[in-house]
């Protein structure tokens, strides 16, 4: 089983809906986690009940939206990869700092203690600037791998990197097998 996760990039939930299509078009099974944000704000991009009922039909399982929800997941629940898709700056930070202050941040620290792959598809408008030094302390961690990455805006918005959504299940297969796609900054 996968666990696939979204945090509040909600501009990405599109894109990151369509993989999460594709895997399970490829007979992966998912266990969907959201983060709390995530799981109940309504934006302009999307209404929260709807996307969570879109969620759970595709995934056929309920959504974890809870830290204690989330905390078996590694050593009771054990999870082939986790993915983070999409990944805020804020999420980013916490992982890289060992906060685990929301179901995702606990869904990563449940399942890397059990030295398994989480694929990082980061979406955030600071990864540039406040971010970089997270970015660079993940790439040194073991079991840490990152969707490749580009700028979505350089000139609007200089700081800002959003993973390529379309390489996440190639770099999902690649992880399992402890590699990293190169390059990660497109």
């Amino acid at each position: 089983m996968i666990g696939y996760a979204l945090c509040g990039s909600f501009c990405t939930f599109t894109k990151s809906l369509e993989m999460l299509k594709g895997l399970i078009s490829k007979g992966l099974d998912i266990q969907p986690i959201m983060s709390e944000n995530a799981y109940s704000t309504d934006t302009r991009f999307w209404i929260a009940e709807e996307f969570r009922v879109k969620i759970e039909d595709l995934c056929g399982r309920k959504i974890i939206h809870t830290i204690a929800d989330a905390e078996p997941l590694g050593p009771k629940i054990a999870l082939e990869a986790l993915v983070i898709a999409p990944c805020t700056g804020n999420t980013l930070a916490k992982i890289a700092g060992g906060i685990t202050d929301t179901s995702v941040t606990m869904a990563a620290k449940a399942h890397l203690r059990s030295d398994r792959p989480l694929v990082i598809a980061l979406a955030s408008n600071d990864a540039l600037s406040a971010n970089l030094r997270n970015i660079g302390t993940l790439l040194s961690r073991k079991h840490v791998y990152f969707v490749p990455m580009v700028q979505d805006d350089p000139e609007k918005k200089p700081h800002s990197l959003v993973a390529d959504f379309t390489l996440l299940e190639e770099t999902l297969t690649g992880a399992v097998k402890g590699l990293q796609i190169r390059k990660i900054f497109l």
